[in-house]
């Protein structure tokens, strides 16, 4: 796993495994030069075939890995057998590979390390691959070379402008400034360019920074009525009230939780439930004469 910070910035860092290597004494021979012989149990073959009669003209036949070589399909001579590997041809060997993370890297990019798996004789050793996972990052959310990030501001710093720092991915202290005059809406966004993720071998080039703005409003009665009405005159006039054409009917707005729901289910039960009363309350409706 590595951070956002480690794919903005780069890094190298270690990583040990330990992995099965040709035996150096032996060559990966396991013994003596010639003292290596084909298995006459399982005649090389690594597994045993064995017959069993379950009834007059009715056979089953089993396959198991061979005894005597452990499914190797040759065997050693325990006084030929290299000392240091035991006639297993391999060794574990402790190996440091040095991982690079290059800038401007993706979250399930591979990094692969070429012929580095485990050897065993006769075989050409496979490939070492490294999956990268990104761990979540508090302040920015990545999208291929574009940054993301919610900034909250005051409603005066929405009318007014507003200046605010924050610490990018490299450490810098970046000052975000947004002139008087221009007003920033509620959940709008920004961009900022050229401050986004670099570019996968061409870490010169940069996506770029969106934020995306969280105004705060004030809470209820937080001014008195008169600077109330000093700011009503300053912010722009409000739409004229319609004429009303006939009669009408003035209602009041409450306040409303949305993690609450609408409540409209629970009024729709009450009146299934009332709806049911009265039906058992009448008893049985009336029913059509059979002639």
């Amino acid at each position: 796993r590595v951070s956002l910070e480690d794919l903005y910035n780069g890094k190298t860092t270690k990583l040990q495994l330990s992995k099965n290597v040709l035996c150096s004494a032996c060559n990966g021979q396991g013994g003596k030069a010639g003292s290596v012989q084909k298995c006459n149990a399982c005649r090389g073959r690594g597994v045993r075939i064995m017959i069993r009669q379950l009834a007059p003209g009715m056979v089953q036949q089993m396959q198991s890995v061979c005894s005597d070589c452990n499914g190797e399909g040759e065997v050693i001579n325990e006084k030929d057998r290299c000392k240091k590997c035991e006639g297993k041809k391999v060794i574990k060997e402790v190996k440091i590979l040095e991982v690079h993370v290059d800038k401007g890297m993706k979250h399930g990019q591979r990094i692969t390390f070429s012929g580095e798996a485990d050897q065993a004789p006769g075989v050409e050793p496979g490939d070492i691959v490294l999956l990268l996972q990104e761990k979540e990052n508090e302040v920015f959310q990545r999208d291929v070379n574009d940054l993301h990030m919610t900034h909250k501001i005051g409603l005066v710093e929405a009318l007014c402008g507003f200046q605010f720092t924050f610490k990018h991915l490299d450490g810098r202290q970046i000052v975000v400034k947004y002139p008087p005059g221009k007003v920033i809406e509620p959940g709008c966004v920004r961009v900022v360019r050229g401050e986004g993720m670099p570019q996968y071998r061409n870490p010169f080039e940069k996506g770029d920074l969106y934020i995306k703005f969280d105004v705060q409003f004030p809470e209820n009665n937080w001014i008195s009525p008169e600077k109330l009405s000093e700011l009503e005159d300053l912010l722009p006039a409000r739409p004229e009230f319609p004429n009303v054409i006939g009669d009408a009917e003035e209602v009041d707005l409450q306040e409303f939780d949305t993690t609450r729901g609408s409540g409209g289910g629970q009024r729709r039960e009450a009146y299934n439930d009332s709806s049911d009363e009265e039906s058992s309350h009448h008893g049985p409706g009336v029913q059509c004469a059979h002639q």
